[in-house]
């Protein structure tokens, strides 16, 4: 006896797989471009679809551009967030996590990064996209900030320091490298940030108490 199964179901399913390779297209061409370059009619062209067919799955070209935002971002986490949840509370996870992010901007030194491209085009213009942005590199700095504060609590990191200075820095670290890196050119640029990353955990490096203190 053959089972049939239900049409509905792979209609979704099909459906959903569709929207994914639109939103894989779009954020390969956003890397490239930049989101305000997105536009129905040039991922037609990409994935060969009708604009209308790529109309369907988003509404509009806003929310295209607020669906590559989330996607980058779930690639965000999967390769840097996450990973470094893995390492021990404290400088451990701090360094896993500058380690991956890291990484990942060794590619995106060829590729772009839509977090930073993203800001300059929208850093001035409030909506949805804009909040989309901000959401997610706030969320992601308040995921840096936390593992500072570990470190701090494990005695690993100055407790009295400012752990919202040490991630202003960090973070700092990583706009300087894909501007000196992406913009300029300038070799030995990975290794200058990672000086700089080691520099910082010295300087905010939890006080050493002699034995007759």
């Amino acid at each position: 006896m053959v089972i049939s199964t239900p049409a509905a179901p792979r209609a979704l399913q099909k459906g959903q797989q569709t929207k994914a390779a639109i939103i894989e297209a779009a954020l390969g061409l956003a890397t490239q471009i930049g989101l305000e370059g997105l536009s129905i009619g040039a991922l037609a062209e990409i994935t060969q679809m009708s604009k209308s067919g790529v109309f369907a799955h988003f509404g509009s070209r806003e929310e295209l551009q607020i669906s590559v935002i989330r996607e980058y971002f779930s690639r965000f986490e999967q390769e840097i967030f996450y990973p470094a949840l893995q390492a021990e509370r404290g400088l451990p996870r701090v360094r896993a996590l500058f380690g991956n992010w890291m990484k990942r901007v060794a590619v995106e030194i060829q590729s772009g990064c839509i977090f930073i491209s993203g800001a300059v085009e929208f850093d001035d213009r409030p909506g949805p996209v804009r909040d989309a942005l901000a959401s997610s590199v706030q969320t992601w700095l308040l995921a840096l900030h936390r593992a500072i504060v570990q470190a701090q609590e494990c005695d690993e990191l100055d407790r009295s320091a400012d752990a919202q200075q040490i991630a202003f820095e960090i973070h700092g670290l990583i706009l300087a490298l894909h501007y000196e890196a992406r913009f300029l050119k300038n070799p030995g640029s990975l290794l200058r940030a990672n000086t700089a990353f080691a520099n910082i955990l010295v300087r905010y490096g939890a006080p050493v108490s002699l034995p007759f203190d």
